[in-house]
């Protein structure tokens, strides 16, 4: 019998397509004997410091923290990421009205459409992008406007390639830097352009830094609020659960433009009571504390970065090195799909890589490998490759 319920319309452009694909067989690969390698979905396998995790433990025994707590999150959270940035960045915000504490960046960047579009209003949204961003604009019912990130133009925005109208009808522009998938780095200079150009057409800018701590060789991402005025027209979204390896606990925040943080806590206080306290105060340990662990963090991943990619090379597979993330993103053979090869190399290996289509059209012909497994799996990984002998 067919079921009398259907989902809404706003549900129709979702698609969930290719993580779907790649998951579904997944466990065929699974149920055929071998084991599946990973190196899809872009979660911290590392531990979260000592004292993080003791604060957490402590926490949990404190019955107050049991009560409901407020969407804004604890002051003394929004306070100690207050003294983050200032310390981070050079950046001053008010704990108050600036600094708002979200269950994940995710669940800021998906929100954010909601509270500050109406129907028809344009969207400018990276491509290839954090799916994120486009299935909030969907959902809102907004109107999108591609900005293709291009390897020619080191996978920055072109804000001059906007057409004016455009610009002028659109009222949130989406930018992420360090770039997942791409892992591009932008630099202060560029994000000047961003805020003169936001300002210009009165854009509301949404940064994404939930990789700002994870970069390479000395390099070290700016916030987008570094550059003069730019709280006039830009907000940016940053990750505890990533920066600090609690990404299961769901901890971000949203700073910057205090009329937005208010409309934001506004929506968020009829949609939820806020985080977990306890993981809140955990939260307040890690910005806090000893940050040792953000350092331990870059080497891992560049170590992994650069097993994979010293083993990949020696079958013929060039992989351009990434200056931040914990992601690589590299080509597919000429004249194959990305949905294609990843398919048939999960199939053939065990290996799980994400198409590049997943993450845009501007995506095809790559796809995004997550460093996310010990460097004992990658090397494995990285044979399977090699003894396929498919592709390379």
């Amino acid at each position: 019998m067919s079921s009398i319920f259907r989902q809404a319309k706003r549900l129709e452009p979702i698609e969930s397509g290719v993580f779907d694909e790649m998951n579904r067989i997944k466990r065929e690969v699974e149920d055929s004997g071998i084991e599946v390698i990973n190196l899809g979905i872009g979660s911290p396998d590392q531990p979260p410091a000592k004292h993080v995790v003791d604060t957490l433990k402590a926490e949990l025994d404190i019955r107050e923290n049991y009560d409901y707590a407020t969407s804004a999150g604890l002051i003394e959270l929004r306070t100690a990421i207050a003294g983050w940035y200032l310390k981070r960045f050079g950046v001053r915000l008010d704990p108050e009205t600036e600094v708002l504490t979200l269950m994940g960046s995710h669940d800021g960047l998906g929100h954010i459409f909601f509270a500050l579009l109406n129907p028809g209003d344009v969207s400018l949204i990276p491509d290839p992008h954090y799916p994120v961003y486009k299935v909030g604009a969907q959902l809102a019912e907004s109107d999108i406007h591609i900005m293709p990130l291009l390897a020619e133009n080191g996978y920055l925005a072109d804000f001059d390639s906007i057409p004016a109208e455009t610009a002028d009808k659109a009222k949130i522009m989406v930018l992420n830097y360090p770039n997942n998938p791409v892992t591009a780095v932008a630099d202060i200079d560029f994000f000047e352009r961003a805020v003169g150009f936001a300002g210009e057409h009165g854009i509301l800018l949404c940064h994404d830094a939930a990789y700002t701590e994870l970069a390479y060789g000395g390099i070290r991402p700016p916030s987008v609020l570094q550059v003069e005025g730019a709280k006039e027209c830009a907000v940016e979204f940053h990750s505890v659960s990533k920066t600090y390896n609690i990404a299961g606990c769901r901890l971000g925040f949203l700073v910057g433009n205090k009329d937005v943080i208010s409309i934001m806590a506004r929506l968020k206080s009829n949609l939820d009571y806020g985080v977990f306290k306890a993981i809140q105060k955990a939260g307040i340990a890690a910005l806090n504390g000893p940050q040792e662990i953000i350092d331990q963090n870059v080497a891992v991943y560049k170590k992994r970065a650069l097993t994979f990619l010293e083993g990949v090379r020696q079958a013929g597979w060039e992989i351009q090195e990434p200056p931040a993330t914990m992601f690589l993103w590299a080509k597919v053979p000429e004249g194959t799909r990305s949905k294609d090869f990843a398919i048939e190399l999960l199939r053939k290996t065990g290996v799980l890589l994400i198409p590049g289509d997943a993450f845009g059209v501007y995506g095809e012909g790559y796809v995004r490998i997550a460093l996310v497994k010990p460097e004992d799996k990658l090397i494995e990984s990285v044979a399977r490759i090699r003894s396929a002998g498919m592709f390379f």
